[in-house]
């Protein structure tokens, strides 16, 4: 039988519901920012950063968390030694910072949640060593300074043996002119960057497979890569904000962008207004995403609702300047390529896949 992700406990219909009521209730707090000189502008609610603005500036804030990556690293750590938590700091710096780049913001400051079950987490110093090394590497990655954290104890809610690894971070978009608000247009061009691998999303489903496999993460992947599963799993995230950040400095516009992780392929349209994202040209899969298709077996499309199937962000852009953006990505030393273009079909809001047969309309993503 094939797998899906609501088969590893999770439902995005029932959490897209509480981000839904969430926002509601948010959006009307939002007259409390004129206390600070700030107010809310236009159609920040539901984007990947919440902005605040002032008369010559932005303010963005990022909340974001790593999921259940290092439950693999875990297993990976106590099966042979092998210490992949370098790694996954940096895939928690990612998560935020991408998120935090998506409306043209470049962070400023980071910050660290780590709550560990109990405080002998932090006692294998090899372990807590890689993880403080990795999210300083993070930072830098990011341009960003490690501003400060958190590490709670929290016994009866975390397990002894785990650590949630989580972050918030403030970025700033000055001039004003420098934000990307969404301005979408029919014919844009769609530029896609490669991922490293999952990144940080689906691996409750991943770890499901792991279970079912007789070497478990020290399973060889195959489809000519030389990696064991969990290696393949546990590569660090690729931090896009160096795209961002020098489209800026060869004043290159980005219409919108869009972080490639929940909801796979759907989030490519993640804008409110209705459109049809054409991909002509899908790259095919990386090794990693053909494994877990084999051995879950996981349904074609499923995977492309899930995983981000090695694109990590996408770009939607003036197709007259799209040879220079491609120049600007591949110059800070991303593999980006041209992969489709935006259409306008009416009230139609779709992903279309053609040459793979797979397509996804508006009402299968529920959230912004």
């Amino acid at each position: 039988m094939a797998l899906s992700y609501e088969s590893s406990g999770v439902n995005y219909d029932q959490l897209d519901a509480f981000k839904r009521a969430c926002q509601a209730a948010a959006k009307t707090t939002a007259g409390l920012l004129k206390e600070h000189g700030y107010s809310e502008p236009a159609s920040t609610r539901g984007e990947s950063a919440y902005l605040m603005e002032a008369a010559d500036h932005y303010l963005a804030h990022v909340e974001e968390g790593l999921g259940t990556k290092n439950l693999v690293a875990d297993a990976v750590y106590a099966a042979g030694g092998k210490n992949f938590y370098r790694e996954i700091a940096i895939d928690t710096v990612a998560t935020i910072v991408n998120d935090l780049a998506t409306c043209g913001a470049l962070p400023i400051s980071v910050a660290m949640h780590a709550a560990v079950g109990e405080s002998a987490w932090f006692a294998d110093a090899a372990r807590m060593q890689s993880l403080v090394d990795g999210w300083a590497e993070g930072c830098r990655q990011a341009g960003a300074v490690w501003g400060g954290g958190e590490t709670p104890t929290l016994k009866g809610i975390v397990n002894a043996e785990s650590i949630v690894l989580a972050g918030s971070a403030i970025g700033k978009i000055s001039p004003k002119s420098l934000r990307i608000t969404g301005e979408v247009r029919d014919g844009d061009s769609i530029i896609f960057l490669a991922s490293s691998g999952v990144q940080t999303n689906g691996l409750s489903l991943c770890r499901l497979i792991a279970d079912k496999l007789p070497q478990g993460y020290a399973t060889p992947l195959g489809f000519g890569d030389r990696r064991t599963y969990g290696e393949a799993l546990l590569a660090p995230s690729v931090i896009y904000v160096a795209f961002v950040r020098e489209c800026q400095r060869r004043n290159l516009k980005l219409n919108y962008v869009s972080h490639v992780t929940g909801h796979g392929w759907r989030k490519l349209m993640r804008l409110e207004e209705p459109f049809v994202y054409e991909i002509t040209a899908p790259r095919p899969a990386p090794a990693l995403f053909q494994f877990l298709e084999k051995s879950g077996p996981i349904d074609r499309r499923e995977m492309y609702a899930t995983f981000n199937m090695g694109i990590g962000f996408a770009a939607y852009v003036d197709p007259a300047k799209a040879d220079a953006i491609l120049a600007a990505a591949k110059a800070t030393g991303y593999d980006a390529w041209l992969a489709g273009r935006v259409k306008k079909e009416g009230a139609r809001k779709a992903v279309t896949v053609p040459s793979l047969g797979i397509s996804f309309e508006g009402d299968t993503l529920r959230v912004r």
